[in-house]
């Protein structure tokens, strides 16, 4: 239960973080549960229609993954899920989904999460703006 309170803690903190310093671009926020009442994901709402889901595990796992799809058939994605299918990544596992599935990239995105926050809510107003 400790583990699952740090996460809540996280995604508190960066729907916070999100909310105030990205007004801009994000619209609204809310952290889903799993059945179990643990702390799943955190989906930020985007000025665009689109979202920002974030997801954490208490064994070190995450994503940032910006669904676009129903706008514009794109999806972006930073993990580190240690797929096989990316070792020659050199960032593997940490691996980017540049717009869909297939198309991978090293990913810079920092280890600090509220950095990963704003440096991937940055990339999203970038793209947001000029499209």
């Amino acid at each position: 239960m400790q583990s699952s309170m740090k996460i809540l803690k996280l995604y508190r903190n960066l729907l916070d973080l999100a909310s105030t310093e990205f007004k801009v671009a994000v619209e609204s926020g809310e952290i889903f549960y799993t059945q179990n009442k643990e702390p799943w994901k955190l989906r930020l709402y985007l000025c665009d229609a689109s979202f920002l889901d974030i997801y954490y595990s208490v064994n070190g796992k995450y994503s940032y993954h910006w669904e676009r799809r129903p706008e514009i058939d794109k999806i972006y994605r930073h993990d580190n899920a240690p797929h096989i299918k990316w070792k020659n990544i050199s960032t593997f596992p940490k691996h980017f989904h540049n717009g869909s599935e297939n198309a991978v990239l090293p990913s810079h995105i920092s280890d600090n999460p509220e950095q990963a926050l704003r440096d991937f809510l940055n990339f999203i107003l970038k793209h947001i703006l000029t499209e």
